[in-house]
């Protein structure tokens, strides 16, 4: 028999979901919530602007990928306790710069934005 926990009920999409293939506008999520998984249906890659922007927690540190900062960076986040070292951006579209999300892959995080290719499918799930 599980615990009754509300904050692994909450983080897993039951707050909602949506699913989109835009590309034009970045997709955001309701007033109060964040993205803390993302499905991908196609392979693909964020795009350069707004493409995964990373929620930044209280302690000023970006603790999770994305396309606007590094997470886990050393140098960015010297002044917090929560640093880590070695954390790179996720290359958006950009030639060389790319990185390409298979299909079937979900990641995990807490993201406030993030902006695809068009035509390429992805599921995102809500939470607080």
């Amino acid at each position: 028999m599980g615990i009754n926990s509300l904050e692994v009920a909450y983080q897993f999409g039951q707050l909602g979901s949506a699913y989109t293939t835009a590309s034009s506008d970045a997709i955001k999520p309701p007033t109060g919530k964040v993205f803390v998984a993302i499905t991908m249906l196609d392979n693909t890659i964020f795009d350069d602007s707004a493409g995964l922007v990373a929620d930044i927690p209280i302690s000023g540190s970006d603790q999770y990928i994305g396309t606007e900062q590094p997470a886990h960076d050393l140098l960015l986040n010297s002044e917090t306790t929560d640093e880590g070292s070695g954390g790179l951006v996720i290359g958006g579209t950009t030639e060389g710069d790319a990185v390409t999300f298979p299909k079937g892959v979900t990641i995990y995080g807490r993201w406030t934005a993030f902006k695809g290719e068009a035509d390429k499918g992805v599921i995102c799930y809500f939470g607080k």
